[in-house]
């Protein structure tokens, strides 16, 4: 991921700095819930905080599982939500059916859930700088190392596609149809059916629906749809990451009564028109917050995400920390 989205970065020109985005943003319709003074710190953790696009379950025993970017899709443990342990790899082999794509034993951006008895994490490939790129599946009981299976490709862009077939995460809806939105740069973030008996997508249902992009510039990746009080709720991260304490990165949401949208922002502005309500940007030591995914959690919903911090020269950190949903609905990031 990191390859590819630097490549894009300059296929859009050098970084632009923080107060040029910004502006860029707001003339696109974006709005701000809070000022970088009131953003929380993360919470306090320990032990192997390293990760990038972190996605995270819980089992019944209560074992948390993170997995994050790198190799064949790396993974830390918790008992307890604090202290992590790295713990290897869901596929220490890489994806031997992706080589085509480029990066088959460097896996980006994982989203992992449990469904019917059974672990599913999307994961995604791609080769340097084009949207030649691949989403795969993987199927655990247990989500520990070593149970893992490759299921392989679920769906695909190639060097003519107008879209990004990388950060995958699934939603299941209130009626019980799964979806996977992804997407990265391009025309934005998509989203597709998905056969719950499968993982793959819904043969019955071939639309790739288009769910937000930005139109100038198009940074706009990392998708996630949360369902919460009626609404669907879609994640995204706004702008440039894998900078170190360069990257401006930051979370952004839009809501819908339907998973395939149409999204708007706290403003009404739609998210294909590049609206986007921003929870939580750069503050203090945190550079950058993104790679977002949500978990229900005993103590609330959980924002899970990665920062650079200032403090150990830019090294992607594991962030955590509660959603409040205020009497309107939307969420607020807090301690």
């Amino acid at each position: 991921m990191y390859a590819l989205r630097q490549l894009r970065l300059w296929r859009s020109g050098a970084l632009l700095c923080a107060a040029a985005l910004s502006a860029l943003a707001f003339a696109a319709g974006t709005t701000v819930t809070a000022s970088a003074a009131s953003y929380p710190n993360p919470e306090t953790i320990s032990g192997s905080t390293y990760a990038h696009d972190p996605s995270m379950v819980k089992t019944a025993s209560g074992t948390y599982y993170l997995f994050y970017t790198g190799g064949g899709v790396e993974i830390s443990t918790s008992t307890d939500r604090v202290h992590w342990s790295s713990a290897g790899q869901v596929l220490p082999s890489g994806a031997g059916w992706a080589t085509a794509y480029g990066g088959w034993n460097d896996l980006w951006a994982p989203d992992a859930s449990y469904h019917n008895g059974v672990y599913w994490l999307y994961y995604a490939v791609s080769s340097f700088g084009s949207n030649h790129s691949a989403i795969g599946l993987a199927t655990s009981t247990t989500a520990a190392p070593g149970s893992w299976t490759d299921k392989g490709l679920v769906y695909s862009s190639q060097s003519g596609s107008d879209y990004n077939a990388i950060d995958p995460a699934l939603v299941v809806d209130s009626s019980g149809r799964w979806w996977l939105s992804f997407g990265s740069f391009w025309s934005g973030v998509k989203m597709i059916q998905i056969d719950p008996a499968t993982g793959k997508q819904l043969a019955s249902n071939t639309t790739r629906y288009s769910l937000a992009q930005r139109p100038s510039p198009d940074a706009e990746e990392a998708s996630f749809v949360y369902p919460h009080g009626g609404y669907y709720y879609l994640f995204t991260s706004f702008d440039y990451c894998c900078r170190g304490t360069s990257s401006t990165y930051r979370i952004m949401v839009a809501r819908a009564t339907g998973p395939t949208g149409p999204y708007t922002d706290e403003s009404g502005v739609s998210a294909i028109s590049g609206g986007g309500t921003q929870i939580l940007g750069t503050h203090g030591i945190v550079i950058g917050p993104g790679g977002q995914s949500v978990m229900h959690d005993s103590d609330g919903d959980v924002l899970v995400y990665h920062y650079y911090d200032s403090n150990l020269n830019g090294t992607a950190q594991l962030g955590l920390n509660h959603l409040t949903w205020g009497t309107s609905g939307w969420p607020t990031v807090t301690n």
